[in-house]
């Protein structure tokens, strides 16, 4: 068999890790301020989200958290004043969440197409090879996806501190891991969310 008759190679599985948060992308601009008025040099995300006809408010919420229910919650209850009450908002709907809210937002995390990044070097390939394993071994336990939030890791720590916590979390009891999945969302929802807030038109 010649070397170009050789099969190709699959192609690495991808690993589960929280999507990027590109909300405020969904969200409109405001509309013109009326004839003669000033309007603010710059709007935020936080602007935008207030004033967002329902459907589009939703729809940015959505990208922070999966659930539905979540997403419908925060958009009735605008305007938030600030960031820090539209965060409150969104802790309080996340410990609000029934099995069925937090299957969904589980369901809504989505399959990164890159390895993590920042994750080279030596061992690394081996490194992602176990943590794909890891990976299949948890949703086939759980029968949900593996989450966690990532926030305060720089690049080069990204690969063993998800590594590490997986294998941990392989040993908690089904109600355990849903609880710390729960609150994983919360988090990564949190952080989510203050980037909406904070960005700029």
């Amino acid at each position: 068999m010649q070397p170009s008759d050789l099969p190709a190679a699959p192609p690495p599985t991808p690993l589960r890790t929280p999507r990027p948060a590109t909300p405020s992308q969904k969200l409109p601009p405001l509309p013109p301020p009326p004839p003669g008025s000033t309007a603010p040099a710059r709007t935020t995300g936080l602007d935008r989200l207030n004033a967002a006809p329902p459907d589009a408010a939703e729809a940015a919420l959505l990208l922070c958290c999966g659930s539905r229910r979540w997403a419908r919650r925060l958009a009735a209850h605008r305007p938030y004043p600030d960031a820090d009450a539209l965060l409150a908002a969104a802790d309080e709907a996340s410990y609000d969440l029934t099995a069925a809210d937090l299957d969904e937002a589980l369901a809504g995390e989505t399959v990164a197409p890159e390895p993590l990044v920042g994750a080279r070097g030596p061992g690394t390939l081996a490194a992602h090879t176990a943590l794909r394993a890891a990976h299949a071994e948890y949703e086939r336990q759980f029968r949900h996806v593996f989450v966690i939030c990532l926030a305060g890791f720089r690049d080069t720590e990204l690969l063993n501190v998800v590594l590490s916590a997986i294998h941990d979390r392989l040993g908690n009891e089904p109600e355990e891991e849903r609880a710390i999945a729960a609150d994983e969302l919360r988090r990564i929802a949190r952080g989510r969310l203050a980037r909406l807030a904070a960005s700029q038109d």
